[in-house]
């Protein structure tokens, strides 16, 4: 008999993996529309729109953006940066897709919260004291803000700390908890002027969102994997995880220096040859100081170098490892699509990393190119999500 069952939990109303009937659905609706804010993100970020509404949250002091040139006089954020009008529709586009993407969050920590003591009281709360945060940012009360949207966040983490894992609430709790996080580091890379790690760091935790929010709709689905060596293979996985993150940490590094290209249209070599001179020490400062413009790059030929050589020694090590698992997983009755998807996606995201270089970074290229990353986390989530060992 095969090791290899999957079952799905009987369905109710109301479960203890789901607070509401309609959890799970509403769960995925986030999941989707998480994964079309990275990927138009990546969008603004790659077609250079990031800056093309300076201030925060309005652009150029309205809701939605300016239509014309003009619209955009006598605003303060002109002095950081003329009207772009083709590309102020992207940025504030996208900020307002995080919002709803926000709002479906809130949703679900507040039915997530229902059946913990004081639950929705604490997540709205949190929220509230976020949401003053925002008026008081926009008055130039910049220490104020950030002490309110603190105070907000320790609120839902000390909550997620308290709440145990039996239901959803913890992982609801600490989605909005980034959610939020997302939006301030969102106001920072425009604030500080694209400053690289914040870029860095607003992809990463948009990936964070993604990853809870799949989690969670996964198991208010609840349709478990049940396998004998679940452990065993959820602890590759979880490595699998750790390395695809620390690649894609680099991806973003070099994207936010401007390193895509450093080394020309070569590949395998770069710039001709196949360890050009390189400086890890620069190409690898996170903090500059506020105040410098980073769009376009600051760094110098060498430094941007050393960061594309580590992205592709990166992309090499990662791929081979996950190459291993899923071969390693088509071996094992029952999970072999999952193996077969991993193993496919590996590959197309490796031929378009060398056709971001080969074509001179096209943008739908590189788009997709950040796609894949997602897809592929999220088969490695997916897995972490539904594997259990056979009930006894």
């Amino acid at each position: 008999m095969s090791d290899f069952r999957t079952q799905r939990a009987p369905a109710g109303p109301r479960t203890a993996s789901r607070p509401w009937r309609h959890f799970h659905r509403l769960a995925w609706l986030a999941v989707a529309l998480a994964l079309g804010v990275i990927v138009f993100g990546a969008f603004v970020r790659l077609s250079d729109a990031g800056l093309s509404c300076p201030d925060w949250p309005t652009c150029y002091g309205r809701a939605a953006w300016p239509t014309a040139v003009e619209q955009g006089d006598g605003h303060a954020a002109t002095s950081i940066r003329p009207v772009e009008v083709h590309k102020a529709w992207r940025e504030q586009a996208h900020r307002m897709v995080a919002g709803l993407l926000g709002a479906l969050t809130l949703a679900l920590a507040l039915l997530a919260a229902r059946r913990r003591p004081r639950g929705i009281a604490q997540v709205v709360a949190a929220s509230a004291l976020v949401a003053l945060a925002i008026p008081l940012y926009m008055r130039g009360l910049h220490v104020a803000a950030s002490a309110l949207a603190i105070a907000g966040e320790l609120i839902l983490l000390a909550a997620a700390v308290r709440w145990g894992n039996r239901d959803l609430s913890r992982v609801g709790a600490l989605t909005l908890a980034m959610i939020i996080l997302q939006a301030l580091l969102g106001m920072w890379t425009v604030t500080w002027l694209l400053k690289p790690v914040v870029v860095m760091g607003h992809l990463l935790g948009g990936l964070t969102t993604f990853s809870l929010l799949l989690w969670m709709a996964w198991r208010a689905t609840n349709l478990p994997i049940r396998l004998a060596q679940a452990a065993q293979l959820q602890r590759w996985v979880i490595l699998g995880v750790v390395l695809l993150g620390v690649q894609i940490a680099l991806g973003g590094w070099t994207s936010a220096n401007y390193a895509a290209l450093s080394c020309g249209t070569d590949f395998p070599t770069c710039v001709g040859r196949w360890w050009p001179p390189t400086d890890f020490r620069e190409g690898f400062v996170l903090w500059r100081g506020i105040g410098v413009d980073y769009e376009g790059g600051i760094l110098d030929g060498q430094a941007r170098i050393a960061i594309q050589m580590a992205h592709r020694i990166g992309a090499v090590l990662v791929a081979s490892y996950l190459l291993w698992l899923a071969l390693r997983m088509l071996r094992t009755p029952g999970i072999r699509g999952w193996a077969s998807t991993l193993g496919v996606l590996v590959l197309v995201q490796l031929g378009l990393g060398i056709a971001n270089v080969k074509l001179a970074l096209p943008l739908g290229n590189a788009v997709a190119h950040v796609a894949g990353a997602v897809l592929l986390l999220a088969v490695l989530v997916s897995l972490l999500a539904r594997l259990r060992a056979p009930e006894a």
